[in-house]
């Protein structure tokens, strides 16, 4: 397997879902072009579409990603991104604690060091990775110890999940 420092998955992310109502920034990515009106969010999950084309996330290792859920936001990792033959495998960590909006989330990671780790490695299909609504907040280096649960798959010739991370934590 080959470890890739930055893939653009399939994962199509509703950046607006991601803030809380009432947020006084803009829901839409900066990167939106500025003609056609306003995004159209399809139906199908992770899909943002703008002027009917589809708009990707680009995630790399060492991401810190946000999701939520109706009793606040949780934290996900990105460790690795392994590229085999029969696709592409994320392999996250999942953060125990939940926070009251984006930004108590994006505090917390400028202390990471007080977080819990709820599961050190999951492994996941790229369908999976695809399946789970996260977005982006912010990089920093994978550390040492953040890598240990990932080696030990590696030995262990470990299985590669096909739910999402959300159905991995038994959170949905």
């Amino acid at each position: 397997m080959i470890d890739s420092d930055s893939v653009t998955p399939t994962v199509k992310t509703p950046h607006r879902d991601w803030r809380p109502s009432g947020d006084a920034r803009p829901a839409n990515p900066p990167a939106l072009p500025p003609a056609g009106g306003p995004p159209r969010v399809c139906a199908q999950a992770n899909s943002l579409r703008y002027n009917n084309e589809v708009m990707a996330q680009t995630f790399a290792s060492g991401d810190d990603l946000i999701f939520q859920l109706e009793s606040g936001f949780g934290l996900l990792r990105v460790i690795a991104i392994d590229q085999c033959d029969s696709g592409t495998i994320w392999h996250l960590l999942a953060y125990e604690e939940l926070f009251p909006d984006v930004e108590s989330a994006e505090r917390a990671l400028t202390g990471p060091v007080s977080l819990h780790v709820r599961n050190p490695h999951m492994a996941l299909t790229e369908r999976a990775f695809e399946r789970t609504p996260a977005a982006r907040l912010g990089n920093r280096p994978v550390t040492d110890v953040e890598r240990i649960a990932y080696q030990q798959w590696i030995e262990s010739g470990g299985e590669v999940a096909d739910r999402s991370a959300l159905l991995m934590l038994g959170i949905r």
